[in-house]
């Protein structure tokens, strides 16, 4: 593919919305735009342009991405003003004794303190320490590229290994089989929503009435697991395969 000529502004549009995709470059983004409106594109083109057009484009190069990233990159090619500043939490210092019987979370995310990330695309995890009594959040990660010849999956999975629960807005079954295998418990949450909020549903699950599957992540016995799941924490129904 030839080098496009571009208008000033329209490179700076691609500019912002390669930024806005994970683990895509300008050359990526250049590649999709050209299969679902030539090079170089115009703003009318760019205006009409739509999260199913660019999903569908270039043998859906993108699909994978969640449409929560989507739309923001397609905010940047219409020239409106993208929520770059979105602050993201504070951190809160932790030590292993703060906080007795409490589990490590990551959540998948974006923007902020979201919880709206899909678990191959998401740009970040924001890892929370959580017991009954308190949630804290302790790190976020940010999530670099994979080195040469590492599966990306195996990467992400790398970067929560000391996590004992993975919240996600959505994450395939292959991916889902790592996580499990890493020892970790994934949740689907497709309503996505600030993390703290699952947070708080998730201290309130710990304990005594703790549904089986987190009472074992626990360290509960058997006799001591109560056979329910509230509906503040259903676990997702993931298809894994081997």
């Amino acid at each position: 593919m030839n080098s496009p000529t571009l208008d000033k502004e329209i490179a700076l549009r691609i500019g912002l919305a390669a930024r806005e995709l994970p683990e895509t470059d300008i050359p990526r983004l250049l590649r999709v735009l050209d299969d679902v409106l030539g090079l170089p594109p115009t703003k009318q083109q760019l205006d009409g342009l739509t999260v199913k057009a660019l999903k569908a484009a270039d043998d859906g190069e993108l699909a994978d991405l969640d449409n929560g990233v989507i739309k923001a990159a397609l905010a940047c090619l219409k020239g409106e003003i993208p929520e770059f500043s979105e602050p993201l939490p504070d951190v809160v210092p932790y030590a292993e004794a703060d906080m007795p019987n409490s589990i490590r979370v990551a959540c998948a995310s974006n923007r902020g303190a979201m919880l709206d990330g899909h678990f191959g695309s998401c740009r970040r995890f924001l890892i929370y320490q959580v017991s009954a009594a308190e949630q804290r959040l302790i790190d976020i990660r940010e999530i670099g590229g994979a080195a040469p010849g590492v599966d990306k999956n195996v990467h992400r999975v790398a970067q929560i290994a000391d996590c004992q629960i993975l919240f996600v807005a959505s994450i395939g079954g292959t991916p889902a089989a790592k996580v499990i295998r890493a020892g970790i418990h994934p949740v689907k949450k497709p309503q996505t929503g600030p993390a703290d909020v699952e947070m708080a549903a998730l201290q309130a699950a710990i304990g005594k009435s703790a549904p089986p599957w987190l009472a074992k992540i626990m360290g509960q016995s058997a006799e001591q697991r109560i056979r329910f799941i509230p509906e503040e924490i259903e676990t997702a129904e993931i298809e894994v395969t081997a």
